[in-house]
């Protein structure tokens, strides 16, 4: 990793006394401008191109040592350019270049207070965050709310997901990150609970392009964000926890000590939607918590519980998975909720023996616990106490275990973020990989803890169990998660399922709406660095070979992410290469067949094609590109796969 950090020779708009300054990214095509208001309030906009992404949006916070909503002055520093080398193997792009400017504005309020605003702007983000000297004698400050804002253009319309109201749902664990998104929606449609909507939050301006709105680098040090309910003129602000949140427990702002940053805020502007897919700012802007000396391994995996569910966590049915998973090829075994009382952890050892004989390792399950839901399913009282959670650890890496899927979490409040800190850290001292579940977005998790492997945080595949609408949405949902959800975080979707009923005897059930040829392109189009499949051991005799055949050799974990095509809600074709292999997948939500131009194959290139025939049974076909372009058809609620 190197950071290069350079001054540029940029025109400021006057140093002490001037009323706006612009900063814009590499290419100069994005302009961020910082201007006050007659009142001293200061604002931001954003253009691409000469257009305007935002609007004057608001910056500021209100703590408890004062308003720092107003200022006397503009005071920019000197525009430096940041350059920056990265390998991170578990996101969308295994080598990062990063290339910014980066200034700071600083401002004094009427009572004397001093604060700054940190801009970083690349080709196509921006990002900005409050840097909070000490102010006198005084060395910690409690946030308890901001004006940062983000004010759109007319016309824009909306692709959000509400944020639920806390303490309510099953076993009062909301909010969990779970609902449903709405597409093209106009800006003043009233988020479902009147509680604002979910980051990561995607914008259509009009014509002119795209916006996605988001945030990183949060950690111990201060509380999840998420979007604010529409506000008059096109704005919305930044929304913290609910009070409710983790049963009442803890404040609802964000204490530091001075001097400090809060978390970078980030907005990823394009004309088209590549920007947006493509994007690695939740990564470009943070660093390593802690170094790790050990290493930790990317794979697939098999899971029972998300088929067959809470009779399946007993010893036979997991030593069929193990078995299921060793005939994969696949490196792990997730055991869900209730091992400890339905499997024993008398019999953990032999369970654990017994993967570790077939070349497998345990993924074991834990509630997150504590006082903030009401969540029986064991283990339970383990992850929340740090005396527990440390034995508990050195026992599991004593079995050979090699992660844990730790769930139902209580929000977004900074007590929270240091419950999930200290669980990573942990983890890491024993060498355990960590998925959440039940839980808040990742804000740059991948890069900042090392043994980070994958957070829920959508509404995932366990829902087609549950209910029929969950499997007739299934496609529309699809099309959003490589825009929105899965454009900024690892996202442990759990899906893949070669069953038409979701059920153990694939029978009866909630029946699945989509292809085969679907779900094999969904292990492309998701990202996960640790793919739990909902396959099952009898997939190997009623499922399509060809399929099983495929699932055999699909990576997990990508060098390069390309947009093809697409439309959020609609359909979507990505590209992602994986050493000198390219996998293109897509798959169809319009309701009509779709056909897509593979441009990117070159004559006489041979390339292997997986896709639905006319009855929407999957196929495989071997071709060689002749000299007009090949395409593919899909079809409703169908998808397909290239590999080349």
């Amino acid at each position: 990793m190197k950071r290069t950090v350079l001054p540029v020779i940029a025109m400021l708009a006057g140093i002490s006394t001037a009323f706006a300054f612009n900063i814009t990214g590499p290419d100069g095509k994005l302009d961020v401008s910082v201007e006050l208001d007659a009142e001293g309030r200061p604002y931001y906009s954003v253009t691409l191109d000469g257009k305007t992404m935002l609007r004057q949006s608001p910056l500021g916070f209100e703590s408890n040592i004062g308003s720092f909503t107003t200022s006397s002055s503009i005071v920019p520093s000197e525009v430096r350019r940041v350059e920056e080398h990265y390998t991170l193997d578990r996101i969308k792009k295994s080598s990062v270049d990063y290339r910014a400017n980066e200034a700071t504005v600083s401002f004094e309020t009427p009572g004397g207070g001093r604060w700054e605003v940190e801009f970083r702007v690349s080709d196509h983000d921006v990002a900005f965050r409050y840097r909070i000297p000490r102010q006198g004698d005084t060395g910690a400050i409690y946030i308890s709310s901001e004006a940062s804002g983000f004010r759109f253009p007319s016309g824009t319309t909306t692709f959000l997901t509400p944020q639920r109201t806390a303490m309510e749902n099953w076993k009062r664990t909301s909010p969990s990150y779970e609902e449903v998104y709405t597409a093209d929606a106009p800006m003043d449609a009233v988020s479902q609970y009147g509680r604002g909507y979910t980051f990561p939050c995607l914008f259509r301006v009009g014509d002119d392009g795209w916006v996605l709105l988001s945030e990183t680098g949060v950690d111990g040090y201060y509380c999840g964000s998420h979007l604010s309910d529409y506000r008059l003129d096109g704005l919305y602000t930044i929304a913290y926890p609910m009070p409710e949140e983790n049963n009442g427990n803890g404040n609802a702002g964000a204490a530091m000590a001075l001097p400090g940053y809060t978390p970078w805020r980030t907005i990823t502007v394009g004309r088209d939607l590549a920007p947006i897919v493509e994007t690695t700012v939740p990564w470009d802007l943070v660093s390593p918590r802690y170094d790790s000396a050990n290493s930790y391994e990317p794979g697939c995996g098999t899971w029972s519980w998300i088929v067959w569910q809470d009779k399946s966590i007993n010893m036979e049915d997991q030593k069929a998975y193990i078995d299921f998973a060793h005939e994969m090829g696949y490196r792990y075994v997730l055991v869900d909720n209730w091992w400890d009382t339905q499997i024993g952890r008398d019999r953990l050892p032999e369970l654990a023996g017994y993967a570790r004989s077939k070349g497998v390792s345990l993924i074991m399950w834990y509630s997150s616990s504590g006082y903030w839901n009401d969540i029986e399913q064991g283990p339970i009282n383990c992850m929340d106490n740090p005396i527990r959670r440390k034995a508990e650890m050195r026992w599991l890496r004593s079995l050979g275990v090699k992660g844990i899927k730790v769930d139902f979490f209580g929000g977004d409040k900074q007590e929270t973020m240091r419950l999930y800190e200290a669980i990573l850290s942990d983890a890491d001292d024993h060498g355990l990989m960590v998925i959440f579940h039940g839980c808040t977005l990742p804000r740059g998790w991948e890069r900042m803890y090392p043994n980070y492997v994958g957070s829920e945080a959508v509404r995932a595949s366990e829902n087609m169990y549950f209910t029929q609408q969950a499997c007739d949405d299934e496609a529309f949902n699809a099309t959003l998660h490589p825009f929105i959800r899965n454009s900024v975080g690892c996202m442990e979707f759990g899906g893949c399922f070669m069953n038409k009923y979701i059920s153990r005897n694939n029978r009866d059930g909630h029946r699945r709406m989509t292809s085969d040829a679907f779900q094999l392109a969904t292990t492309v189009l998701f990202q996960n660095p640790v793919q739990n499949f909902a396959i099952t051991p009898y997939n190997l005799e009623d499922a399509p070979a060809v399929c099983m055949d495929y699932l055999r050799e699909v990576p997990t974990v990508w060098d390069e992410t390309r947009f093809i095509e697409g439309y959020p809600g609609r359909y979507v074709v990505l590209a992602r290469r994986h050493a000198d292999k390219w996998y293109i997948a897509g798959v169809n939500a319009t309701g009509k067949p779709v056909t897509v131009t593979l441009d990117c194959l070159a004559k006489g290139e041979a390339y292997t094609l997986y896709c639905d025939d006319a009855d929407r049974n999957p196929v495989r076909k071997d071709l060689t590109a002749g000299k007009k372009a090949p395409s593919v058809t899909m079809q409703p609620g169908g998808g397909f796969v290239v590999i080349r």
